[in-house]
């Protein structure tokens, strides 16, 4: 049996095994969540990203968390929407597929999201907040038992996004 469960907070200091960066496709750090991720880990993290070369939109790719809490930072790049015509929808799921995927190989018990894609990305919240829970739910159903991961965070940072992902986890 796994849980889901929005958080209002920092997800820097998730006691997670892992978190995932909202990261821009050179990973190299930025602002919002990918900025203070960076600052929170420290130099090590910016030195093992530069050897990864980058992410294409949907992907994920893993490090070691270094100075935070968690054990790996599994870093996705979002779409940038540009009113739901460019395939935003598709990219955006396929980012947390991308995260799950790297979690079940890292054997990850515990995984906490931002809000991939709602800040400078400007994706709609309403729309990013369904994708984001229904994909994970579906993924979780489908492999639960099979793998190891058990708990999953939606983490927000302010009470108007925690409210759209609680209202959302909780009519699961």
């Amino acid at each position: 049996m796994y849980t889901m469960q929005a958080v209002l907070g920092d997800i820097t200091k998730m006691n997670v095994d892992a978190i995932v960066n909202a990261a821009n496709r050179s990973l190299l750090g930025g602002g919002g969540v990918d900025g203070a991720i960076h600052r929170a880990a420290g130099p090590r993290l910016l030195k093992e990203c530069r050897r990864l070369r980058g992410c294409n939109t949907g992907d994920a790719k893993t490090t070691k968390g270094y100075d935070l809490p968690a054990k790996y930072v599994i870093h996705t790049v979002g779409p940038i929407w540009q009113g739901g015509s460019a395939n935003e929808e598709v990219l955006l799921k396929q980012c947390y597929l991308s995260c799950l995927a790297q979690a079940v190989e890292k054997d990850v018990r515990s995984i906490a999201f931002p809000a991939i894609s709602c800040g400078v990305y400007r994706f709609p919240v309403e729309i990013a907040v369904r994708i984001a829970v229904s994909t994970v739910e579906a993924f979780m159903r489908r492999n639960d038992g099979l793998i190891a991961l058990k708990e999953v965070y939606f983490v927000c940072f302010d009470e108007a996004m925690y409210q759209k992902y609680s209202e959302r986890v909780n009519d699961k």
